[in-house]
């Protein structure tokens, strides 16, 4: 694209950030799954109902629920507690018996070029072996397996087969330190562990296995340690401990029956990671989350399983990777892409590639990788073909008004609905979320809360509902795929959750604002505001004043101790290829964010990064800026996409440290 074309555009985004509302394209309205408002109300008068009217018709269940939700004992809800199902069962079989063994589970790519088109019936073969390969090994119902697998089928496989045992899966990031392996295997007490010999990252090839076994060897719960042949490096095996999964596998017998579970057994823990204290281990049962996960999955992005190709451009890692990778889209029969690799390798177009080859029809992506792509220029994506796209998504973080209109135009050619979601580890599934055939957007709102979800916001100090303006995020009534606990901690899950508002009402931890149409905008984390001279700004509102600058590309907001305000704004700005810092564009953005938001909130420092530091699933680590801007030790780094990003950024901030003496 020239750069007459690309300030074309950017005049076209701005001019389009004074429209109100986007309303859903006529011709998707028209074939959507849910076109009638008339499901809010129909939610809304009796949740429960609703609920389980969901789980029966969405889910096969080997013994059908009477009741939705069990709340005897609040805050350990219960959900379909009568009723008994299994999610293996429910991703695989049912399409098998159904005569969809052959359509495409998920198109896989290697980042080296490798491809694999996995089937249904291909899919359920290899979890039945693996599966009777676990109970093999000595694994059984309730015992604990940790995952530790780059984004293979085999890590679906794992998980998969887990839950056809009532093995309760554990599956670490990929992109974690094996320090934080072991400390996630110790809390859970793991009795398996499923790793690989070596994982690839843009054409580099680590060794995984020689420093997960650096990490285990003193663990005295785990018995086996299964190794995935991934990349085909040499790796040391402790005789009568380690096996490979090839052999295990090849060994089983192939039919393994899906053993019918108790709606509340435990699917799987989830760590959070934590930055003070230790993780919590965010624990999932089967009914209620595969309720949530296949209901969200399916009319959040108006799936069509005989022809959409679904790509969630996330880790299975994350719980993103868990709802909207494995359950959710398996449960409903769709054709998902997975990708092993970087979105800048072998090059800067790979996402694009893949979606024109796949031709992909929705794709679900997080705010910061759309942001990246606009670093990069929007001529990049222009080279490939996305007509297939029908929807978009965002996931993981508030998505700024200009990355929004972005998406919209260059990536959806204006033509794709776009869903803003918000949600948590913990919620399971997606709450607040357009419904693509129904919802009006707002660029940067996540919209209204989905059917059967009911949200508000309050006030910090008296928790009474806010009509319009600014508090605290709260869920008001329970919902199927609501986390059941902190795994082991019960007193921890009741503070951490359910003693500021009673334990009816779940403390989201996030701040938000309702508008005059009672659409909720989801600010950020509680601790991310940042409060100068009395006035509270969210990060994520200065953020997107910042790169609402022509020649922004990205920013990240967080707040210094100032003597004369209590806080100052400190930003950490990235700009767009081939523009230079000087002291004049420290003041154009400084006015730009006083004209949008105020003086007050004008940054008082800004320190120039060509990347900020993010984890592999795209997330900014403001806590690691923080760290750096207050010259704290950065502690562990090894999460990061690049760790390199935090050695530069000290090297800049010590420069401008000199210069200041």
């Amino acid at each position: 694209m020239s750069n007459e074309k690309s300030s074309d555009l950017e005049r076209q985004l701005e001019s389009m950030l004074e429209i109100e509302k986007f309303e859903p394209p006529v011709s998707f309205r028209e074939q959507a799954l849910w076109s009638d408002p008339e499901v809010y109300e129909q939610a809304a008068a009796d949740p429960e109902a609703w609920w389980l009217g969901q789980a029966r018709e969405l889910l096969d269940w080997d013994t059908e629920p009477s009741q939705a939700l069990d709340d005897s004992n609040p805050p350990f809800y219960k959900w379909f507690a009568d009723g008994r199902l299994n999610a293996s069962a429910n991703c695989l079989d049912r399409h098998v018996e159904a005569g969809r063994g052959e359509r495409v589970a998920y198109h896989w790519r290697g980042e080296e070029g490798e491809q694999r088109d996995i089937t249904y019936a291909e899919l359920h073969a290899e979890v039945q072996r693996f599966a009777n390969a676990l109970k093999d090994l000595g694994v059984e119902k309730g015992d604990v397996v940790g995952i530790y697998l780059p984004m293979i089928p085999e890590v679906a496989v794992s998980m998969l087969a887990c839950a056809r045992i009532g093995a309760i899966h554990n599956v670490v990031f990929g992109g974690f330190s094996a320090e934080s392996v072991r400390e996630r295997m110790e809390f859970s007490e793991a009795k398996a562990l499923v790793t690989v010999d070596g994982a690839r990252r843009k054409g580099k090839t680590a060794p995984i296995k020689p420093a997960v076994d650096e990490q285990m060897d003193e663990l005295a719960s785990l018995e086996t340690i299964v190794v995935v042949r991934h990349t085909g490096i040499d790796c040391p095996m402790r005789e009568g401990r380690d096996v490979f999964y090839d052999e295990v596998v090849d060994a089983a017998e192939p039919e393994c029956p899906a053993e019918p579970m108790e709606a509340e057994h435990p699917l799987f823990i989830l760590y959070t990671s934590g930055s003070t204290a230790k993780p919590k281990g965010i624990l999932h049962t089967t009914g209620g989350y595969m309720t949530g996960v296949t209901a969200t999955h399916r009319y959040v992005f108006d799936l069509k399983p005989e022809s959409d190709v679904y790509w969630c451009a996330a880790d299975v890692g994350w719980v993103t990777g868990h709802s909207y990778i494995v359950y959710g889209p398996l449960a409903n029969g769709a054709t998902s892409v997975m990708w092993e690799g970087a979105p800048d390798h072998p090059h800067q177009g790979i996402w694009w590639e893949l979606i024109q080859d796949y031709k992909a029809t929705i794709l679900y992506a997080a705010p910061t990788a759309i942001r990246t792509f606009i670093k990069w220029g929007a001529e990049i994506p222009e080279k490939f073909d996305l007509s297939s796209l029908r929807l978009l998504g965002t996931v993981g973080e508030p998505i700024n008004p200009k990355a929004w209109l972005w998406y919209h135009e260059v990536i959806g050619g204006e033509r794709c609905p776009i869903v803003d979601t918000w949600w948590q580890t913990e919620t399971g599934a997606i709450m607040i979320t357009p419904l693509p055939g129904i919802t009006a957007t707002k660029p940067g709102s996540a919209t209204t809360p989905f059917p059967g979800v009911q949200a508000s916001v309050v006030g910090e100090s008296d928790g009474q509902p806010i009509e319009t303006g600014q508090g605290l995020l709260v869920l008001e009534r329970p919902w199927p795929s609501m986390l059941r606990g902190l795994y082991k901690e019960d007193d921890r899950f009741i503070e951490t959750y359910f003693s500021r508002f009673g334990t009816e009402r779940y403390l989201v931890g996030d701040a938000a604002r309702v508008d005059a149409d009672g659409y909720l905008w989801v600010i950020g984390r509680i601790d991310d505001v940042v409060n100068v001279s009395g006035h509270r700004l969210s990060t994520a509102e200065v953020e997107s004043a910042i790169v609402a600058h022509e020649k922004v590309a990205e920013a990240a907001v967080i707040g210094q101790s100032d003597e004369d305000t209590g806080q100052a704004i400190c930003a950490f700005v990235t700009l767009r290829g081939g523009t230079e810092h000087s002291d004049e564009l420290v003041e154009d953005i400084r006015a730009v964010v006083g004209e949008r938001i105020g003086k007050f909130a004008r940054p008082k420092r800004i320190i120039w990064s060509d990347d900020l530091p993010k984890t592999r699933s795209g997330k900014i680590m403001r806590r690691l800026l923080r760290d750096i801007a207050e010259g704290r030790a950065l502690g562990d780094v090894t999460t990061l996409r690049d760790p390199e990003v935090m050695a530069e950024l000290e090297s800049k901030i010590a420069e401008e440290a000199d210069k200041e003496s």
